[in-house]
C-alpha cells in the first residue's frame, strides 16, 4: 500500500476524498507534517516528565549533546519539510498549464459563481464591467461587439471530464473571493483586477461542492456551486448539448 494511501486510511485526521491527481502527494506532505508536530509535541512532555522525575546530575553535560546536535536536526527537519512544501507550490502555481489542457474562466461575484467555456473557436470573448447584467443573460458582461464571444458558454455549474488537465482563470467581479473545492486538493482566492491561473487534473467522477473561502459579505453562506466531473464521452456530450442550445 502507498504511504499517502495507509496514512489516509488512519483514523487520525480524516479528509476529503482524494478526486485530483495532485491530491496524493499534497495529503502525503500534510500528514507527514502532522506527525511530525505530533512526535515532537510527545517528545517535548516526555522530556518535561523526565525532568521532573530524575535527580540532577552532579556533573555537567555536553553541549553538544543536549543543545546543538537537536537543534541542528530540527533545523535539517524544518528546512527539508520548507523545501518540499515549496516543490508542492511550485507545481500547482508557478509550472504552467500543458498546452492542451481545456481552459475554462471562473468568475466570482457577490453572492455566485459563474463559468465560460470559449466554445468551438478555443478563445473567449471580450468582457466590460458595464455590460454586466445577470437578469438580462450576461452575468460576466460578454461584449456583443467582439466575434469571438458569440460562442461562449456560461454556467452556473462548472462541469470537467475526468482525466484530462484543466486550466482555471479566476476572477473576481467585486470583492475578493476564496474558490475552493475541497476534494480537489484547490484553494485560491479571486481578486478584482487580476487574472489568476490554477491548473488541476480530476480524476474520480462526481459531483463536488465549490465553496467561497473568504467573508464577502452578507450572502457569503449562500455563495456555492457544483463541480462535476464526467468520463470524457460524457463531457463531450454536455458540451455538445450545450452548444448547440447555445446557437
Amino acid at each position: 500500500m502507498p504511504l499517502a494511501s495507509l496514512l489516509h486510511a488512519l483514523p487520525f485526521w480524516p479528509l476529503p476524498v482524494d478526486a485530483a491527481a495532485h491530491g496524493p502527494t499534497l495529503d502525503l506532505h500534510l500528514f507527514l507534517n502532522l506527525w511530525i508536530a505530533m512526535g515532537l509535541f510527545a517528545l517535548a512532555h516526555l522530556l518535561l516528565l523526565v525532568g521532573l522525575l530524575r535527580r540532577r546530575g552532579n556533573g555537567p553535560k555536553s553541549a553538544w549533546l543536549i543543545e546543538y546536535l537537536p537543534l541542528a536536526a530540527l533545523t535539517l527537519l524544518f528546512a527539508f519539510l520548507a523545501i518540499q512544501a515549496e516543490r508542492l507550490w511550485a507545481v500547482a502555481r508557478y509550472t504552467g498549464a500543458d498546452p492542451a489542457a481545456l481552459q475554462v474562466e471562473v468568475t466570482g461575484m457577490q453572492f455566485a459563481w459563474y463559468f465560460r467555456y470559449p466554445g468551438e473557436n478555443a478563445i473567449f470573448g471580450t468582457t466590460l464591467p458595464k455590460l454586466v447584467s445577470p437578469a438580462e443573460g450576461n452575468p460576466i458582461g460578454i461584449d456583443p461587439a467582439d466575434s469571438h464571444g458569440h460562442d461562449d458558454l456560461v454556467t452556473s455549474e462548472l462541469v470537467l471530464p475526468a482525466g484530462r488537465q484543466v486550466d482555471l482563470r479566476l476572477h473576481a467581479q467585486d470583492v475578493i473571493h476564496g474558490f475552493s473545492v475541497p476534494e480537489m486538493r484547490l484553494k485560491q482566492n479571486a481578486v478584482p483586477g487580476q487574472t489568476i491561473h490554477l491548473h488541476f487534473t480530476p480524476t474520480q467522477p462526481g459531483t463536488y461542492a465549490i465553496l467561497c473561502t473568504q467573508l464577502c459579505g452578507l450572502g457569503h453562506y449562500r455563495m456555492n456551486a457544483n463541480l462535476r466531473v464526467l468520463p470524457p464521452e460524457e463531457f463531450a456530450q454536455w458540451l455538445a448539448k450545450k452548444e448547440s442550445a447555445a446557437r
